[in-house]
């Protein structure tokens, strides 16, 4: 069953605190692509201005790249984020238009609405970010094979985040059918878009 196969590779897509991932690839892709693809939640999570947003039923796009992390990570989750942003400027104006990145927080208590706003910005200003609380963000990215945890307190009165580090690319049809690792880089990203977009 699809869901069974999800699992499956949601195990093999090991937790990291913010560390990096597999550099497996598939076919002429950079990135991996999943076969059977993962389902996508349709459960929804809340916008910057306080909508509601699914990632099947708010993305019209033929390609959405949802990353899951935090405003607070040390250091993995920026090079993503700055990743994805370079990519975005390598892609021509027609493929741009053609997708969406989406931000998911796993640190909703911190990552208010308000944060997410400011923070996105500062890679993209027409990138998505979503909260919402933090039982529904691990309901939406655990079918993407993405785990997350809250570790323990640290002695500044913080908290490490813990989770997976992959970029899910989502197709029109709602359906995961690839991701990268958080150390892919941003000319490999563009390529694969382009790739994926202009498929027939």
């Amino acid at each position: 069953m699809r869901r069974a196969g999800a699992v499956a590779v949601a195990l093999l897509l090991a937790l990291t605190a913010c560390g990096g991932g597999s550099d497996e690839s598939s076919g002429e892709l950079h990135g991996t692509e999943l076969d059977p693809p993962f389902e996508v939640s349709a459960t929804p999570l809340t916008d910057t201005e306080g909508a509601p947003y699914s990632l099947t039923e708010d993305t019209d796009k033929d390609l959405t790249l949802v990353f899951f992390g935090y405003i607070n990570c040390p250091d993995i989750c920026q090079v993503v984020m700055s990743n994805l942003s370079s990519a975005m400027t390598r892609l021509d104006d027609e493929d741009r238009e053609r997708i969406d990145v989406v931000y998911i927080t796993t640190d909703p208590k911190r990552d208010t609405q308000e944060a997410i706003a400011d923070y996105l910005p500062h890679f993209d200003p027409d990138f998505v970010g979503l909260t919402g609380d933090l039982d529904t963000i691990i309901e939406v990215a655990k079918p993407l094979g993405v785990g997350i945890t809250q570790g323990e307190k640290l002695p500044s009165g913080g908290y490490d985040v813990t989770h997976g580090t992959t970029i899910t690319g989502i197709d029109a049809d709602d359906e995961g059918t690839v991701y990268w690792d958080g150390n892919s880089s941003s000319a490999d990203l563009a390529a694969d878009i382009h790739t994926l977009l202009n498929e027939d």
